[in-house]
């Protein structure tokens, strides 16, 4: 009798353990919901502590003072001139256009970056103004107010008295305006340099929907959030980053509609961004993620306009860097990554199906080769018999485990992508393509991978393009080779551990304070309209809960 039992056992503690697993997500999902209806929600979105805002207060140094400069503007112009000549002079861009000022028997200069200003701007507005034009009726001294308001035809004159800061706005691409007796300063025009021609995102592309992308010019951007149409509460607030080389930066929020202590969160983590030189906006977004370990990413980024404005309007912060087109959206959760804008452009059918399939394509795209070689390797029963028998003879003469054709296929594949990435365009997708094909057929082949795995890891691949956002794709790609390991070790139970500890993450992670994998934990049944599904607009009238906005429905 036992000799017909124990060939069982084997499979009775196979479906324990898969039972086990089951029931364990399930133990930890209430647990979650148990805690944070204990402790309340209240604190979704939290400002600072005191301990940290006081812990990162900027403390500056005697040294720091000393070199601080408290040099100003006299109105004696050789010695201004020669001032500004020893700090920034011997840079070979900088241009200093010596001329006189008829009218009051002035000398004067006109300092500027060679390449970033508009000369036909500054020729006819600025130099034919003071050397050869000029109103009949003058003042007898040349100030500062007459040649603003009565002289100089231009929209944007700003002064500066301190020397160090016009040093700064000089090498930063301003024009400046000295002129004899002046204890002031003028920076007059805006840098105007070449800059690349608004196109549609290459990292975004819709078939429906707008076709217009941000650029590395930060007023560029700015203004393209205006012109997605009028609103007098959206509010843009600058800032400066970079303790060596300083850009601009520039939080968008409305304000009528965004949570104050979220933008007090968001203030306080860029003003303590403490670098050299902030090249991009993944520099920003690392350094004001909650948990920089985390594969996941906390920060959303994006190129296109409507997307950042639609996140204004749910009560998100957009932040924008000059030099770079990519603005960054906070906070952000798990479905938002898995969402794209066409989602709204469709009707709500088709466009919920779309969402399904990537949603069905992300989950692939991180379990799928885990689950073939838990499968394979470990639990071929739970295979239907003729589907096990056609993949048995397709491996026949494989001289390798499961996992290290995996591997070998895998790797082959993000290698190929990368290639594809890196290479000029017109070769790139080609090469993708015939590599993978070229590749995928001679392994085979030469027998070193089945054919029935050339199709799992195809798959995989193809599922992975799937997902809206790139760097969320990144995040999936890393994981699965770890899933792998843990099939590879534990079989189907080290699947399901591998896939529990990855929503036990995600369920701690929190991105400006807001849950991660809101709105499931905590459970907010409100939200689920524009989780899976995309409801119909007409039934969308309410903003997230989790943001905590100023205003909770939409206006219609």
């Amino acid at each position: 009798m036992w000799s017909k039992i124990v060939p069982f056992i084997p499979s009775w503690v196979t479906l324990f353990q898969a039972g086990l697993a089951l029931i364990f997500p399930l133990g930890i999902y209430y647990i979650n919901n148990s805690i944070y209806s204990f402790v309340g929600s209240k604190g979704a979105i939290s400002k600072h502590s005191p301990d940290r805002s006081s812990a990162n207060k900027d403390h500056k140094t005697h040294a720091d003072q000393q070199q601080e400069p408290d040099s100003k503007i006299t109105g004696d112009y050789d010695a201004d001139l020669k001032s500004i000549q020893a700090a920034i002079g011997e840079n070979s861009d900088v241009h200093f256009r010596e001329f006189m000022v008829k009218k009051f028997h002035a000398r004067s200069v006109l300092i500027f970056i060679e390449g970033m200003q508009d000369e036909e701007l500054m020729n006819k507005q600025v130099l034919q103004v003071l050397m050869f034009e000029g109103q009949q009726e003058q003042p007898e001294r040349i100030s500062k107010s007459f040649i603003k308001e009565s002289l100089m035809p231009l929209t944007q004159i700003s002064e500066v008295t301190d020397m160090e800061e016009l040093h700064e706005s000089i090498l930063l691409g301003n024009t400046a305006l000295l002129i004899e007796g002046m204890k002031e300063a003028l920076l007059v025009g805006s840098p105007n340099g070449s800059v690349r021609s608004v196109n549609e995102p290459t990292s975004e592309a819709l078939l429906r929907g707008p076709r217009i992308g941000f650029t590395e010019v930060l007023s560029e951007n700015t203004s393209m959030l205006r012109r997605q149409g009028l609103n007098k509460s959206l509010e843009l607030k600058k800032f400066q980053v970079g303790s060596r080389i300083k850009k601009d930066l520039v939080i968008a929020y409305i304000k009528d509609i965004v949570n104050p202590d979220l933008l007090e969160e968001v203030n306080h983590r860029i003003s303590k961004i403490d670098m050299d030189f902030v090249a991009e906006s993944g520099y920003v977004e690392q350094l004001i993620e909650d948990n920089y370990l985390s594969p996941f990413q906390q920060v959303h980024n994006t190129e296109r306009p409507d997307r950042v404005i639609n996140a204004l309007l749910e009560g998100r912060i957009a932040i924008l860097l000059d030099g770079t087109p990519f603005a960054l959206i906070v906070p952000v959760t798990f479905s938002m990554l898995l969402q794209s804008p066409e989602d709204y452009y469709e009707r709500w059918i088709p466009g919920s199906l779309l969402r399904l399939l990537r949603f069905f394509g992300a989950f692939i795209a991180l379990m799928g080769p885990a689950l073939y070689i838990s499968f394979i390797s470990f639990h071929p029963g739970l295979i239907p018999t003729k589907l096990v028998i056609s993949i048995i003879q397709t491996r026949q003469g494989v001289p390798f485990p499961s996992v290290i054709e995996v591997m070998i296929l895998e790797i082959s594949i993000e290698i190929l992508r990368e290639a594809g990435i890196r290479l000029p365009k017109p070769v790139g997708p080609a090469m993708g393509i015939v590599g993978g094909l070229v590749i995928g057929d001679a392994a085979v082949n030469a027998g070193i991978v089945s054919p029935f795995l050339v199709i799992v890891v195809s798959v995989t691949a193809i599922s992975s393009f799937s997902i809206p956002s790139y760097s969320a794709g990144i995040s999936l790609r890393l994981l699965r080779f770890v899933g792998m390991l843990f099939a590879a070790v534990l079989g189907m139970f080290g699947t399901i551990l591998f896939f529990l500890l990855i929503c036990i993450h995600m369920t701690k992670l929190k991105s400006f304070g807001v849950p991660y994998v809101t709105p499931f934990s905590p459970m907010r049944t409100s939200d689920w309209k524009d989780v899976y599904i995309r409801a119909p607009l007409s039934k969308m009238k309410r903003r997230p809960i989790m943001m905590k906005t100023q205003q909770s429905k939409r206006k219609s």
